[in-house]
């Protein structure tokens, strides 16, 4: 009988025992594998979705919330800043690119952003049915609106005050969706895009809205005025929010406090809040991985206790191998391959674990599907947790091996 056939013998032999500790390890590396995989598409989703964007600047308030808003599009904006300090503001030598942002109404759930092509343009957006907009009135749906939201090309869309889909509708201007955009994976997929006019016109119930044509790109560095079409300097006219791309290193220093100090809006920096977004996630994260230590180590303990007890019971098996020949090294190696299996097949149950659970929750949670996590993805981490397994494995069996290395076959078979 080879070491394999042994192995799985003993593994067998009480599969209670054996089950428990497969099960015991599998649990903690299955929640160290859904942390794992959370954090990093995490921070890569994180990390593309503020691409091209050094600064966000809006109304006073909280900064975190106006990145949550003007960035990720799951909070609700500070309020509203002025278009004529926007435009002063656009026009500052250390600005290369500033794209307005104009919030408020949503679409079932997801949010309509008054905008230019340059914010498309961020995220390599394309069209991938029909055609952008091209007037007041027109939106273009992302991919996860279009899919989730039942909205194709030609459709009116009725938007409603707010986020919720109970909020009041603007039933007076209704939209015309004019393209669907190919899925980007970043939070355009969850937008509905349109020009800044159009998201004033369906707030102006009691006044005459001219229509006018959008204009290609329209948001474009230190331009005289923000919003094409519409008179620069306009004091009737807000925004919610500038995105602010630098000039030179020098305006990460400058600019910030300038805005801050100088005007009655408010600079929020991406790196800055989403670090400190981080360190909140970052807490639960870690008392979720400091628990899943302690059932890994829980584990471990049990598997050298299961391979010391059965030690005993098996020392007259033992001694049997040896005065047929058995080597002290093989009966080294057995007892270690059995503590290794073990850890290794838990190890590997607990990563396939860890993915179906996210798998799961993606395809039961639509919110989360929207957001781009996947579970079909791997990452190298993972192969060191393999590692590390067969590690624990070969310290949890080494004093049971050492022992079984050290069977006196006289005394076992005299006793």
């Amino acid at each position: 009988m080879n070491v394999g056939q042994l192995v799985g013998s003993y593994l067998r032999a009480k599969p209670l025992n054996t089950v428990l500790n497969i099960f015991l390890l599998a649990l903690g590396i299955a929640v160290i594998t859904v942390l794992l995989l959370f954090n990093k598409q995490l921070q890569q989703k994180i990390e593309e979705n503020v691409k091209g964007i050094d600064l966000v600047v809006g109304a006073k308030g909280s900064p975190l919330q106006l990145i949550l808003c003007s960035i990720f599009h799951i909070d609700f904006p500070t309020g509203n800043i002025k278009l004529p300090e926007a435009e002063q503001l656009a026009r500052h030598r250390l600005i290369k690119r500033a794209i307005p942002l104009a919030l408020g109404d949503s679409y079932r759930g997801y949010r309509i952003v008054g905008t230019g092509r340059a914010y498309a343009d961020l995220y390599g957006a394309e069209v991938e049915q029909g055609t952008w907009w091209n007037r007041d009135l027109e939106v273009v749906a992302g991919a996860n609106v279009a899919r989730y939201g039942n909205l194709k090309v030609g459709d009116k869309v009725v938007s409603q005050h707010g986020l919720s889909e109970e909020g009041s509708h603007h039933d007076e201007h209704s939209l015309v969706c004019t393209g669907v955009l190919k899925k980007t994976g970043s939070v355009l997929d969850n937008l509905l895009l349109t020009n800044v006019a159009t998201v004033w016109a369906v707030h102006e119930e009691h006044e005459e809205h001219e229509t006018h044509d959008a204009v290609p790109g329209d948001s474009i560095a230190n331009p005289s005025a923000l919003v094409p079409g519409i008179e620069a300097g306009d004091s009737t006219r807000e925004i919610t929010s500038l995105l602010i791309e630098f000039r030179n290193p020098m305006a990460a220093i400058q600019l910030p406090r300038y805005i801050n100090t100088q005007t009655n809006m408010q600079a929020a920096s991406p790196a800055f809040e989403t670090a400190r977004l981080f360190s909140l996630l970052g807490t639960g994260a870690d008392v979720l991985t400091a628990f899943a230590y302690v059932i890994i180590f829980i584990s471990g303990l049990s598997i050298f206790i299961a391979l010391y007890n059965s030690l005993k019971e098996r020392r007259y098996d033992l001694a049997i191998m040896r005065s047929m020949g058995a080597s002290r090294p093989r009966l080294f190696f057995t007892i270690v391959a059995e503590g290794v299996t073990l850890t290794s097949v838990g190890s590997i149950f607990g990563l396939l674990l860890g993915h179906g659970v996210l798998w799961l929750f993606t395809e039961a949670v639509k919110e989360s599907s929207q957001t781009g996590f996947t579970a079909f993805v791997f990452y190298p981490e993972e192969l060191w947790m393999l590692g590390a397994s067969l590690v624990l494995g070969f310290i949890c069996s080494l004093i049971p091996a050492v022992q079984a290395y050290r069977t006196d076959i006289h005394k076992v078979l005299a006793g």
